[in-house]
């Protein structure tokens, strides 16, 4: 690539680790509050922030959102101003949730008043793996590197298929992943995909389509031999610590994966919950838990720890 980097700003973490996996970080001029990966990035300025306190237990949260949402408020605010000033050329951001960051609609109020209509916006909306490609070729055509696309989204999808020719052959474990934990909810989207490609067996999630609540009585009635959970937004300790609203439960103790002390904690924030470059790792922390035995790229303790460990 030649010539000037174009000024780009991401609304939503895979977008962020898009742009600098695509070798363009010195272009990110702002982020959103989530976007925190590779650490470099933590210089730029931040560009929103939430209208909920993502602090409170998982029930509260879940009413405080379903509340904005029901009033047909956003979650999360946009600093118009501070966005203007960075003139950024491009915007990423999704439309893909709209609990997950800030969406097309909200982002394009930001703009009306501020930036103008020459600001290309790139929103990201994927479902499945296909979908994670596209939207890595889609911001390498907005930022002018479209050979670089085309080059991280085959060395990304050669690893899966690497991954999934090992997998292949081995016993398929059943498997539920738990995407929020009060109320209950499983994962959907690229999630049982994942489970699939590492050798299990989703019971409970579809995939390219999102996670659905649940009660405690389908989780129970599915009896998985393995329970992940990965709560958006939620890292490993922040999930060991809201866990007890399934595991003081009576009927806990019930479950097959539980009696066989297959209950793993995964870090949802940083992996699973984010459709870029690092959906990988994810594939590769799923297969650590399904088949130890075979796989083992370093992801434990970091990435996921069993329940009946604090590693």
């Amino acid at each position: 690539m030649t010539g000037r980097l174009p000024r780009v700003v991401s609304l939503i973490p895979s977008g962020s680790e898009m742009v600098c996996a695509l070798g363009l970080a010195e272009g990110l001029v702002g982020r959103s509050h989530e976007c925190d990966f590779p650490p470099s990035i933590a210089d730029r300025p931040v560009l929103t922030r939430h209208r909920l306190q993502p602090a409170r237990p998982s029930a509260e949260i879940d009413r405080d959102v379903r509340a904005l949402l029901a009033e047909a408020l956003s979650i999360y605010s946009v600093d118009a101003e501070a966005l203007a000033a960075l003139r950024p050329e491009v915007i990423v951001t999704q439309t893909q949730c709209a609990v997950c960051a800030v969406s097309e609609a909200d982002l394009r109020t930001a703009l009306r008043d501020t930036v103008g209509s020459a600001v290309e916006v790139v929103s990201l909306e994927t479902a499945d793996l296909a979908g994670i490609w596209r939207d890595i070729a889609r911001v390498a055509e907005a930022l002018g590197v479209p050979e670089r696309g085309a080059s991280l989204a085959a060395k990304l999808r050669a690893r899966v298929d690497n991954l999934a020719a090992k997998a292949g052959g081995l016993p398929q474990r059943r498997v539920a992943c738990i995407e929020w934990l009060d109320p209950l909810m499983v994962a959907g989207n690229w999630v049982p995909e994942l489970v699939g490609l590492a050798g299990g067996s989703d019971c409970l999630g579809e995939t390219a389509s999102h996670g659905a609540w649940i009660d405690f009585a389908e989780l129970a009635a599915a009896d998985p031999e393995v329970l992940i959970t990965l709560p958006c937004g939620f890292g490993i300790a922040r999930t060991r610590a809201e866990l007890p609203v399934l595991t003081a439960r009576d009927d806990w103790a019930a479950l097959r994966a539980v009696r066989a002390v297959q209950v793993y904690l995964t870090d949802g924030k940083q992996y699973f919950n984010r459709p870029g470059p690092r959906i990988v790792e994810s594939l590769e922390i799923l297969a650590e838990i399904l088949h130890p035995e075979t796989f083992d790229f370093g992801h434990r303790g970091r990435g996921w720890q069993p329940l009946a460990s604090a590693v």
